[in-house]
């Protein structure tokens, strides 16, 4: 059967309809899933501003550009940034005394309380020098101080406290022998570093004294190498190398439980290669009991002086061990020569009179004092500030 053409246009018609229907609707369910362009923006701005949307690249926070570090020199320690300044040793004296005179007032007040005494009697004279031992100042000293005492108030006829007091403090004073060199030797001659070897029992704060004496050297503008050569205590280097970086001074060490002539030796040797002024070099603590143990640290010094010659020996002295000390000072004096004495802790105990024995039973003096448990307290010593102190001016 033959369609006709009219038939054949009606079909068409129909499908071109419908296929259009079905395309607008499709168009129109797409349309309502999308808001206006209006909408569409805020909704964008929205999820920039949400806590949680990417930061644009351009939004990110630029780090400022820091200036670089001043250089440090040339014992900085690599990686190191940030250099200590340390305070300078004159300006610690007045900082220090004033805990000296917190710590060391019963003598100063017992000694005054005596002598301002309306009759000075001999039970009164026997109660000062009670005071005086028990302050550690030693039998000899004490027998030198009352006498010169008892004479001088005798004969200019003394009754005024004040007066007793001025005499008092200019007696002390002739006793801890103002005439004595307390300057550090810590430079050398003909080209080479001076050498400091710092010696000591276990225990009286050696390691840190190092420390302490190398930030001294530094605010003194010296060059500064340290040699760690107490390789016997477990993190002894470590704690050397600390103090070191802290000023920007190098530290030269060796293995743990290794030979400690050989670090010193080395240490010496890199000092003159580099030029430094001072070679500050920690040694391990030992017991002056402990024969061998003497007898390396004279092979220490002995392996030193090969290179350059031993400029200052410094032994350190914990203050509160009192009369124990010269025991100590006297056996590590006879294997190394002492040259000075560096006196810890002083701040921990009231018989300051330790300096006067100690400088009397060894002949040297007392360089430097330590009153406290910051790293720049450890300051030169001085005479009449400590009698100052003592007798709280």
């Amino acid at each position: 059967m033959e369609i006709s053409t009219l038939t054949l246009f009606i079909i068409l018609a129909v499908v071109v309809v419908v296929v259009g229907a079905g395309a607008a609707y499709v168009v129109a369910r797409r349309g309502a899933a999308l808001p206006p362009p209006a909408q569409a923006d805020e909704l964008i701005d929205e999820a920039l501003e949400h806590p949680e949307a990417p930061q644009h690249e351009l939004e990110q926070p630029v780090e400022p550009i820091l200036p670089e570090p001043e250089h440090p020199g040339p014992d900085a320690i690599p990686g190191t940034t940030t250099i200590e300044r340390p305070e300078p040793p004159r300006g610690r004296l007045i900082r220090l005394r004033a805990r000296l005179a917190r710590s060391q007032g019963s003598l100063g007040r017992g000694m005054l309380a005596l002598l301002g005494r309306d009759r000075l009697d001999d039970d009164t004279w026997e109660e000062i020098e009670d005071v005086l031992i028990t302050a550690d100042v030693g039998v000899v000293p004490t027998q030198e101080l009352v006498q010169a005492l008892r004479t001088r108030l005798r004969v200019e006829g003394v009754d005024d406290p004040q007066v007793a007091r001025a005499i008092l403090h200019e007696e002390l004073v002739m006793l801890l022998d103002p005439s004595m060199d307390r300057s550090l030797r810590s430079d050398g001659a003909d080209g080479k570093p001076g050498v400091v070897l710092v010696v000591g029992v276990n225990g009286t704060g050696k390691t840190t004294s190092v420390g302490r004496i190398a930030r001294v050297l530094v605010a003194d503008e010296k060059r500064v190498l340290l040699g760690a050569a107490d390789t016997f205590r477990a993190a002894a280097a470590d704690q050397l190398q600390t103090w070191g970086e802290r000023v920007g001074v190098q530290t030269v060490r060796g293995p743990e439980g290794g030979d400690p002539a050989s670090v010193s030796f080395e240490a010496v040797q890199r000092g003159i290669a580099e030029g430094v002024d001072t070679v500050l070099v920690d040694t391990a603590g030992r017991l002056h009991t402990k024969s061998a143990l003497m007898d390396e640290l004279g092979k220490v010094k002995r392996v030193i002086e090969k290179q350059a010659p031993v400029t200052e020996v410094l032994l350190v002295i914990d203050a509160t061990t009192g009369q124990n000390g010269l025991t100590q000072a006297r056996v590590f004096a006879e294997v190394v020569a002492v040259t000075g004495i560096v006196l810890t802790k002083l701040d921990g105990t009231a018989k300051g009179g330790i300096v006067i024995a100690v400088q009397r039973e060894l002949g040297v003096p007392v360089k430097l004092i330590g009153l406290g448990e910051g790293v720049d307290d450890l300051a030169p010593f001085e005479p009449g500030a400590f009698v100052d102190a003592l007798l709280g001016d």
